[in-house]
């Protein structure tokens, strides 16, 4: 059994013990932005340089999996095939998981206006495909919009999803985004909105139906317990949102544990970090509670400064809090 089936054994169970909380490493990228998600190599000076190529992500990913320390690692159908290639899984306890389907929303790639529309629904996978390349994990993503047609449409769409992962012996996870258009909602009424659309899409499922966990935006402390505590049954992880500071990367883990959440979804949080692996070794220090996220983004500096690497923001910039929604919380 993989550690991921592991966790979420004891965590379904109500045995939720330290080192339990899991980490998912979101190396998606090349589904929406594109080349640019590869991230850009560090000039000797901490400035950002030209993006970096598919291979040399590819090797950022199997450093990664070969750190063992995240639980699962998310790429695209195509990258999962390179990996595999290369043998990184073998007899790794990470698990591999395949973005399912690649909405409207998520094609930011440079000069592209699609994500300034309603999300529409669109699937590249192929998951009989995935399946054959050793996978049978994927995130499907949906974005509720308060707009009757395209909602419907994408429910829709999420109901063919399931029937097709069913068929194929393929389990996924549930993101769900905050509305990436004006929907008529002010911010304090997004967070009761996206819960509410959240939880009534999956009341219609069965517990076979159901994804294996959830993937939603930060949207503070009170809208978290409240989904946490509303369904004791469906497990709650976070996605990363933007880079940010490493001190809101770290705080954001801190947050999201002590409020319910049992899973983190970083992308650009690991990608874009000076030192991915170091990172990811303070996520987890943070999440099982060894060390706070003040003191861990101080470590993080500390170990930068032993390897030579040139940090892209001194510690004193690095070290500060600067999303909004976790600001209120610290």
């Amino acid at each position: 059994m993989l550690r991921l089936d592991e966790k979420l054994a004891r965590i379904r169970s109500c045995d939720y013990r330290k080192g339990d909380f899991v980490i998912a490493d979101a190396k998606d990228g090349d589904m929406g932005p594109s080349i640019k998600s590869c991230g850009p190599h560090r000039n000797a000076d901490g400035s950002p340089g030209a993006f970096r190529t598919r291979p040399e992500f590819l090797d950022s990913i199997e450093a990664i999996v070969a750190q063992d320390v995240v639980d699962v690692m998310l790429t695209s159908v195509s990258n999962l095939e390179a990996l595999q290639e290369r043998g990184v899984y073998g007899s790794s306890r990470v698990t591999p998981a395949i973005r399912a389907n690649d909405t409207t929303d998520v094609w930011v790639f440079r000069g592209a206006r699609y994500a300034s529309q309603p999300s529409r629904p669109f699937r590249s996978a192929n998951l009989a495909e995935a399946k054959r390349l050793g996978c049978d994990l994927g995130l499907y993503s949906i974005t509720f919009n308060n707009d009757l047609d395209a909602d419907y449409l994408s429910l829709e769409h999420f109901a063919a999803f399931r029937a097709d992962a069913q068929s194929n012996g393929f389990r996924y996870f549930l993101e769900v985004f905050n509305p990436n258009v004006d929907c008529g909602l002010s911010a304090e009424d997004i967070p009761g909105y996206v819960n509410d659309a959240m939880m009534r899409c999956m009341a219609g499922l069965s517990r076979r139906e159901r994804p294996e966990f959830l993937k939603i935006a930060y949207n503070g402390p009170k809208a978290l317990e409240e989904l946490v505590s509303y369904d004791p049954s469906v497990i709650v992880g976070v996605l990363g949102g933007g880079a940010g500071t490493t001190r809101d990367c770290l705080e954001l883990i801190a947050q999201i544990e002590r409020y319910g959440a049992r899973v983190a979804l970083f992308g650009r949080k690991i990608n874009l970090a000076d030192d991915p692996r170091e990172m990811v070794r303070m996520m987890r220090a943070v999440a099982d509670g060894e060390i706070g996220s003040e003191e861990a983004t101080r470590a993080y500096h500390g170990t930068l400064q032993s390897k030579g690497i040139t940090p892209s923001r001194p510690l004193d910039q690095d070290g500060q809090i600067t999303e909004a929604v976790l600001k209120s919380a610290a």
